[in-house]
């Protein structure tokens, strides 16, 4: 019959009644009836028996679509790039799976736990720790690491963070152990850090923990509190120390540099005035053979020549005036000249007498003449 019959209203198939909603129970029996005749079951009438077998072997079916659903549903995984898959097959190691798409038997068959080797975890502690030169220090450090090897971390050690935060601490105690403290408080601590790094990933290997120790930080060297004002003097007390050493080596730098200038100027002063005095000894000596040669070409002259030239030189610079007073005439004396510079005057020419007042001095001063006469022939 059509759905919409002229005349005798609606009818939906999937109604029990007109005006009711649709009965779920008649829907899931038509659907178990069909599923029982593909399988070869019964169901092609409506009484209580066969609808009792069709409800059993439906459940059924139900119940094994569900295992296989769930069995697929555990069996595909998906590995990210930082992951890796360690797969146990009855409770033991069987394999590792690589980053991707993965498959493995459902649980309980086999077990996959995902391990982040990229992850970068940190532990930290703090303590007093016995020096070389046995004091205590408070020293608190940070170590980070990573999974190196997924099996290993997961089962050669119980916990993994607590193992590691152990054998970081044995390897600061030994370090520490054989470096004296002032070493560790003042410029020992990059040293002090990366060999407790290197003796504590010893230890891990040792263990076959699969951990790898990306960084070790040493993050705070400190004194005990009852002892820190002591020490926080003698820290000053070398920083002082160093200063003044800095302070003295820029006066040294500034010293040495200056003192081999001025010897160097000195070295050079020597060269020139040695080099001046030979060059000028050399030009005297030739100066003298050229004149020995004049000198034994004509003697006479050579030697009035240099009587000359001698005593010009010498009365050249004499501010003295030499004057002839025995005449009566007024005579000029050039005191600028005399006063200034002896090369820059002008010697005025002797004054001569008159022959008239010669001539009478003579008759009037007969015995003057005659000591100056007598004065001449001396």
């Amino acid at each position: 019959m059509p759905w919409q019959e002229p005349g005798k209203g609606k009818k939906d198939p999937w109604k029990s009644n007109q005006d009711g909603p649709p009965d779920l129970g008649e829907a899931i029996q038509s659907v178990t009836d069909k599923v029982s005749k593909i399988f070869g079951g019964g169901g092609g009438d409506k009484s209580g028996s066969s609808s009792s077998g069709g409800g059993g072997l439906s459940i059924g079916f139900l119940a094994l679509a569900a295992v296989l659903i769930w069995g697929l549903m555990n069996s595909v995984h998906v590995l990210d790039a930082s992951e890796e898959g360690v797969v146990l097959r009855f409770g033991e190691y069987n394999r590792t799976l690589d980053p991707g798409l993965q498959f493995t038997l459902p649980p309980p068959f086999e077990k996959l736990t995902k391990v982040n080797i990229s992850e970068i975890l940190s532990v930290e502690k703090r303590g007093q720790m016995l020096t070389g030169d046995e004091n205590l220090v408070d020293i608190s450090f940070a170590v980070q690491y990573r999974i190196q090897e997924s099996m290993a971390y997961l089962f050669n050690v119980k916990d993994q963070r607590l193992t590691l935060l152990q054998a970081s601490e044995a390897a600061m105690r030994e370090v520490v152990g054989t470096n004296m403290m002032d070493f560790i408080l003042e410029k020992g601590r990059g040293a002090v850090a990366t060999d407790a790094k290197v003796l504590a990933q010893k230890i891990l290997d040792r263990y076959d923990a699969g951990i790898e120790i990306t960084q070790f930080n040493l993050q705070g060297v400190e004194p005990p509190l009852q002892v820190k004002a002591a020490f926080d003097d003698v820290v000053k007390a070398r920083e002082d120390e160093q200063r003044f050493v800095n302070e003295a080596q820029a006066y040294r730098n500034t010293i040495i540099p200056e003192a081999r200038g001025k010897a160097a100027r000195i070295g050079q002063e020597a060269d020139a005035y040695r080099i001046s005095t030979v060059a000028l000894a050399e030009g005297e000596a030739t100066r003298f053979n050229l004149l020995l040669a004049e000198y034994a070409k004509a003697p006479k002259v050579t030697r009035q020549r240099l009587y000359l030239q001698t005593m010009e030189k010498v009365l050249a610079n004499n501010k003295k005036v030499l004057l002839d007073t025995s005449g009566n005439s007024m005579i000029y004396l050039p005191l600028d000249g005399v006063q200034g510079d002896g090369s820059s005057r002008n010697i005025p020419p002797p004054v001569m007498p008159s022959n008239n007042s010669e001539r009478s001095r003579n008759s009037s001063t007969p015995s003057r003449n005659n000591n100056r006469s007598g004065r001449g022939e001396r």
